[in-house]
């Protein structure tokens, strides 16, 4: 037996106990859009598998699927793996034909191919009454060959620094608007005893957000910029801007400006950080100060205000349409009962149940279902420009992107350069193309 075969028998079986454990907090269940179950459906369970980060922390799927139980009979059954086995360990449980019913998995127009090879392994949804009733600018994320391949929930993420407006009222700061000012900022809230950014770095994807979120920006100073990546004409070092992100954040890491302990936070300690204001700012979504909300009930989420990320002197907004999606297994079982499932989290109630149970989420990507962002949110972002991530829309990033965590990681631990962080992402992108058989990457 093979090393590499040895090492992904391994993996699942970890994740497997991993999923095991975390089931016990995660069978829930509610209806569809108007299929009826059969008392012999009392006796199916779903099988679902996800990553962690691809169902809300609050439970709240689950806890349809259990409404979804007592009205079908029918079980699902979640099985959760780490984040940074789950690509993997999904290729390789679709290509063993040992996936389960249905499987989340990240979402967007360039990935759905490469990453799910939708129009091999999973259920053709396009003729689902739901369809119609998406948001037709996530319909692409789902989307092969102009077929629907999955069903998806959570609205346009756009992410922002969170932070505490008292903190900088009581040392006379304004909110920055180049990385300058932010420099400045962080070194007055340290110097006050307040940690400045509360990083995540334990989560792998947290620390990469700076560098792909600003994607707006380098659409902005480069024109036609992702199609030139994507045919190959020019390469990521055409972005000056990019570096210089890098080599900012590993500044602020040398500056203290993460605080003493960064290599070991997680993002679920966020929360504690700036609700008991430990931390002055947190890059997250404007709904996240819900979730702060949540689990510390007495702290008044209005000194939370928002700002755009300013590495790089960035001012612009960028915007992600796509999230993940939940597709089901053409060679699963009980494609029948997946697919009243679908149609049960689709109904109206459950979509506003789903944004209800969903404290960090702004909107879901169903029109029908009123977004939560407040007047002076709302307001702000409309005065921002916008543009489309670079995870969106530059082919061979967003399949990395757990690795370039890691690659900032060794950054700040001082066995990476900056200029060596950009050249593992470049040499990446070149080996993904060539796997692919890209015909650009000749």
């Amino acid at each position: 037996m093979s090393k590499r075969l040895v090492k992904l028998i391994s993996a699942i079986c970890m994740t497997a106990l991993v999923g095991s454990v975390l089931t016990g907090c995660g069978s829930s269940n509610s209806g569809g859009d108007n299929k009826n179950a059969s008392s012999s459906e009392s006796s199916v369970t779903l099988t679902f598998g996800s990553h962690q980060s691809g169902l809300p922390t609050s439970g709240i799927v689950q806890k349809l699927a259990k409404d979804f139980q007592k009205e079908t009979g029918i079980k699902v059954d979640f099985q959760i793996s780490p984040d940074a086995q789950w690509r993997d360990l999904l290729k390789v449980k679709l290509d063993s034909g040992e996936a389960p019913d249905i499987f989340c998995a990240d979402t967007d127009p360039l990935s759905i191919e490469t990453n799910v090879h939708a129009d091999k392994y999973c259920v053709d949804l396009t003729k689902e009454k739901w369809v119609k009733r998406l948001d037709p600018n996530v319909i692409p994320s789902v989307s092969l060959n102009k077929k629907v391949y999955a069903i998806t929930f959570p609205g346009k993420k756009m992410y922002f620094y969170v932070y505490n407006k008292e903190i900088f009222s009581k040392l006379g700061l304004k909110v920055p608007t180049n990385y300058q000012e932010f420099k400045n900022v962080c070194q007055k809230i340290k110097d006050s005893g307040v940690t400045p950014i509360f990083e995540g770095t334990q989560n792998g994807w947290h620390q990469v957000l700076p560098l792909f979120e600003t994607g707006a920006m380098y659409q902005e100073k480069h024109p036609n910029l992702y199609n030139k990546l994507n045919k190959n004409e020019v390469d990521l070092d055409s972005i000056p801007e990019l570096q210089t992100i890098i080599n900012e954040l590993k500044e602020c890491a040398n500056l203290g400006f993460y605080g003493k302990d960064y290599l070991s936070n997680s993002v679920e300690n966020a929360k504690e950080a700036i609700a008991k204001e430990k931390a002055a700012m947190f890059i997250a979504e404007p709904a996240w100060r819900n979730e702060v909300k949540a689990d510390f009930p007495n702290f008044d989420i209005s000194k939370l205000g928002i700002f755009v990320m300013p590495w790089g002197d960035n001012q612009a907004i960028g915007v992600n349409p796509s999230s993940n999606g939940y597709f089901i297994n053409k060679n699963g079982k009980h494609i029948k009962e997946a697919e009243e499932f679908f149609d049960f989290l689709a109904r109206h109630e459950n979509l506003q149940k789903r944004l209800d149970g969903q404290p960090g989420l702004s909107e879901v990507c169903w029109p029908e279902i009123k977004s939560r962002y407040s007047k002076e949110d709302q307001a702000y972002i409309n005065s921002l420009k916008k543009g489309m991530v670079m995870q969106v829309g530059v082919k061979y990033i967003n399949q990395q992107w757990m690795d370039v965590g890691k690659d900032l990681e060794a950054m700040y631990t001082g066995a990476m350069t900056p200029k060596q962080v950009l050249k593992s992402i470049m040499d990446r992108r070149t080996e993904q193309a060539k796997l692919e058989k890209d015909p650009h990457w000749k």
